[in-house]
């Protein structure tokens, strides 16, 4: 009877565990190990990482050149100097009075146009005054001036043309157009160095013709012509380059 009782008990306290809604399933070990093992297996995932802004890389300003500018280089030059001449007649009498050497000093003037480093055209003439012996001379004449640059300051040059000669005094005379030659050398004094822009004919920069002053000195056989007198010139003095 008190068995019976028992069960009564305990039927009526499942009920009323089973009424409010209470679990009566039963949990075996084997599930309880499972689900440990699968909490420790499970790894939260990462954050996804932030985006990276791409670093903008600005175009490179390109300067727009300045227009050239147009600059004509000028071989114009002129020059004045002093010369000593030397005449010697070629008469074969030496007890005559037309015969002898005589040497003279005047000024000479040139004036010319250097089409490039290499060559050029020149106009000149001589005139003396002082006189040892009763002689005179005057020269005039037109060459073809070949160059040769030793460096930017330094410059050899020659002379090929025709002149025009012509002597006076107590000497044999001469009066006559012929071949003429020499040779020379200018040097720069001036310090003129080539400007930003397009040149007219590709700047020298060499010799004596920049811009400013230079010195020359030269000799001229002012007649090359057979049984002509000897008649030559020494020369030196100041240039110009414009």
């Amino acid at each position: 009877m008190k068995n019976m009782k028992l069960s009564l008990i305990a039927l009526m306290v499942l009920g009323t565990f089973a009424y409010a809604g209470g679990d009566l399933t039963v949990v075996t070990p084997y599930e309880e190990e499972d689900v440990k093992l699968a909490e420790e297996a499970y790894v939260e995932p990462e954050p996804a990482p932030e985006p990276v802004a791409e670093e903008v890389v600005p175009e490179p300003v390109v300067a727009t050149p300045k227009p050239m500018k147009d600059i004509k280089a000028n071989g114009f030059y002129a020059g004045l100097g002093i010369s000593a001449t030397r005449y010697k007649t070629n008469c074969s009498c030496p007890s005559s009075p037309k015969s002898g050497t005589d040497k003279s000093a005047g000024v000479m003037a040139r004036v010319g146009y250097d089409f490039n480093k290499y060559i050029g055209i020149e106009a000149r003439g001589i005139t003396t005054n002082w006189k040892s012996d009763g002689g005179k001379v005057e020269h005039a004449g037109l060459f073809v001036k070949p160059m040769l640059p030793v460096n930017d300051k330094t410059n050899l040059y020659g002379l090929i043309g025709m002149a025009k000669t012509k002597t006076k005094g107590n000497l044999q005379t001469t009066n006559t157009d012929s071949l003429a030659l020499g040779a020379g050398v200018e040097v720069d004094l001036s310090k003129d160095t080539p400007k930003e822009g397009r040149y007219n004919r590709p700047f020298d920069g060499q010799g004596d013709q920049e811009k400013g002053l230079g010195l020359f000195a030269d000799y001229e056989r002012m007649v090359v012509k057979s049984g002509a007198p000897d008649l030559d010139a020494v020369s030196a003095g100041v240039t110009y380059d414009f």
